[in-house]
């Protein structure tokens, strides 16, 4: 006897656990930021997959916004963009070696010249290849991490000016304390930095692009604008930290969902999951819910969390599975598919990324960039959460 195969239906595809991204919040959150830059043009950051919101998808959403410019990590990310169709500038950050400056000629990506070894291995690749890079200086004015010290960039601004192979588009450097109170750090680094541009003048490099404001900046330190903006968290509706001053209003675009799948009843005395760290002194009502460290819901989060079900805050109980946790509801009421909120918003209550990062002990960037790729990702033009 054959049995007639079952139609699959889209929800019976997607995994109870995934992410909604709302792309009428990015366009929102853009147009914010660009009311609150004035004149500088923006470059909005999609490294680590977009900040877990789909490296692609939120790209080629801001393709049809006309931005500017695009700003990724590595080499490989503006190559699965260009793969994509993205026409758009795209800079890439991150360090790079010399065997791949041809790739980044083949697909006309930005390069950064962190270094003189650097602009010298691109000049010499763009001249055998008969074609001509576009590159951003990139200058260390306290950050230490890569870039030229601002105390000695005259060679590599000489050597930049001299280039004939080598178009310097922007100059750049980067922010290690735009998000504290105290911005004397911030301040120290852009003094730094506007005395390079000085001197980059001087020698006749008159770049297009002058950056240096991440979102900490762009809130808080107006002065550090100049041609261009560099959003990352910001844009996906998230401010670095909770005391920042909220000078620009964005809102979350990323909601994390899933489903109750299981419900029980457990008894007191009866320790739940791995290594029987809770249990209740009174029988309580327990649903599971399929997602775990697995899915980048942090395991430190283990009895620190809570999560929203039908409108209400429960605390997650035990510690957290690769692939599944459970949530204590008392002697409340919930049923097996009903919608649950790890990160985001329903009946009016909120579930925050500030929250999740206090409850795993790190920041929000890394409870974003952290959610697996085997969470599907679902993105709508316009969402019911306004």
């Amino acid at each position: 006897m054959v049995l007639n195969q079952p139609t699959l239906q889209v929800q019976d595809i997607v995994r109870p656990t995934h992410v909604e991204v709302n792309l009428t919040r990015l366009t929102e959150n853009y147009q914010a930021i660009r009311a609150g830059v004035g004149a500088a043009a923006i470059m909005p950051v999609l490294k680590a997959n977009g900040y877990g919101h789909g490296l692609v998808p939120v790209a080629q959403h801001l393709q049809t916004l006309g931005v500017p410019y695009l700003g990724v990590a590595f080499l490989e990310e503006g190559i699965m963009l260009r793969q994509a169709g993205i026409h758009t500038p795209i800079l890439v950050m991150g360090g790079i070696i010399g065997n791949q400056v041809p790739h980044f000629l083949h697909y006309d990506l930005t390069l950064t010249a962190s270094s003189l070894e650097k602009l010298t291995q691109i000049e010499q690749v763009a001249a055998q290849l008969g074609k001509r890079a576009t590159v951003h200086l990139k200058i260390d004015t306290g950050m230490e991490r890569i870039g030229v010290h601002y105390y000695s960039a005259g060679e590599l601004l000489h050597a930049a000016a001299a280039s004939s192979h080598c178009e310097v588009e922007g100059i750049y450097s980067h922010f290690a304390n735009s998000d504290n109170p105290d911005l004397s750090s911030a301040r120290l680094q852009l003094a730094r930095f506007k005395a390079v541009l000085a001197q980059a003048e001087q020698v006749g490099l008159r770049p297009r692009y002058r950056h240096i404001a991440n979102s900490g900046a762009i809130l808080q330190l107006p002065e550090s604008h100049l041609d261009m903006v560099r959003p990352g968290l910001l844009f996906y509706g998230v401010y670095p930290d909770e005391t920042i001053p909220r000078t620009i209003t964005v809102r979350p675009a990323l909601t994390w969902k899933s489903r109750v799948v299981y419900f029980k009843v457990v008894q007191p005395g009866h320790p739940v999951s791995y290594g029987s760290t809770w249990q209740a002194d009174h029988p309580v009502r327990l649903i599971t819910v399929p997602v775990g460290y697995g899915d980048g819901y942090f395991r430190a989060m283990s009895g620190q969390a809570e999560l929203l079900v039908r409108g209400r805050r429960y605390p997650v109980v035990g510690r957290i599975c690769m692939d599944q946790l459970m949530v204590n509801i008392e002697w409340e009421t919930a049923y097996n598919g009903d919608e649950v909120i790890l990160l985001g918003e329903q009946d009016g209550q909120q579930i925050s990324c500030n929250e999740l990062a206090r409850w795993a002990n790190t920041i929000p960037y890394e409870i974003l960039t952290n959610i697996n790729t085997r969470v599907p990702r679902i993105y709508a033009a316009d969402s019911a959460r306004t």
